[in-house]
């Protein structure tokens, strides 16, 4: 009777590392999001199995589909967005004449002279005064990546100091601007500056913006800007 139970022990064992080896008993992964998986398919970014559909928010040759606010120039040269202080010295703006609600944002920015700008979401101008949300575009160590409240709470959430050390003067940089539901994830050349929850945003549409501050002496240059707008409210993508 003994023998005969060590064999049929041994035989269960034999069959549970069988299924374990063709992983009969591992969870399912189907349809999970993993971050940092990215690979190029036809010119379409894919990330998490998930296909990302860019559009061309700025056409390289003149300011389509954009409304200016303000006095400050917005002006295309060689083929790039250009935003420069004017007379006015005041604050202005670029807005998409679109609201964008769920979507990702990619554009590239050279600072020149004060590089003091900003990429607005979900956010209303009238005249200069605009309602939203602000990604700050700023000189290294002044919190590019963090999210500012125009007339209201002001900074919600800055990078940790430092943070931003990729971040070169005169030179292109990439960022990157998450926007689903409630939350906002930030990248600067590839590495995450913030995420941050807030449930005012979660409630809010509006534009995108590209804002120039106020006090003169300021000159960026913008392109490759490309938005992946979600179309369906239940899918989203982890970065």
């Amino acid at each position: 009777m003994k023998n005969n139970f060590s064999v049929i022990l041994f035989i269960f064992l034999l069959i549970l590392s069988s299924c374990t080896s063709l992983k009969l008993f591992s969870p399912q992964t189907d349809n999970h999001y993993y971050p940092n998986k990215e690979i190029k398919n036809d010119n379409n970014l894919i990330i998490g199995a998930s296909k990302l559909n860019y559009k061309e928010l700025f056409n390289g040759t003149d300011l389509s589909g954009w409304i200016v606010y303000g006095t400050e120039k917005w002006y295309v040269e060689d083929g790039l967005l250009v935003c420069e202080s004017g007379p006015d010295a005041q604050y202005g703006y670029l807005g998409t004449e679109k609201y964008y609600k769920n979507f990702i944002l990619n554009l590239e920015f050279k600072q020149e002279a004060n590089g003091n700008s900003g990429v607005f979401f979900r956010s209303t101008v009238e005249g200069t005064k605009v309602s939203g949300w602000q990604v700050e575009v700023a000189p290294p160590g002044f919190f590019t990546g963090g999210v500012y409240e125009s007339y209201g709470r002001g900074w919600l959430i800055k990078p940790s100091d430092g943070k931003d050390s990729s971040l070169k003067m005169g030179e292109w940089n990439k960022l990157t601007i998450k926007v689903y539901d409630d939350s906002v994830t930030t990248f600067l050349n590839g590495k995450q500056m913030i995420t941050y929850y807030d449930k005012k945003i979660g409630e809010a549409d509006g534009r995108i913006a590209l804002q120039i501050h106020d006090g003169g002496g300021i000159k960026v240059k913008w392109k490759n800007i490309k938005v992946h707008e979600f179309k369906k409210p239940d899918i989203d993508i982890n970065f």
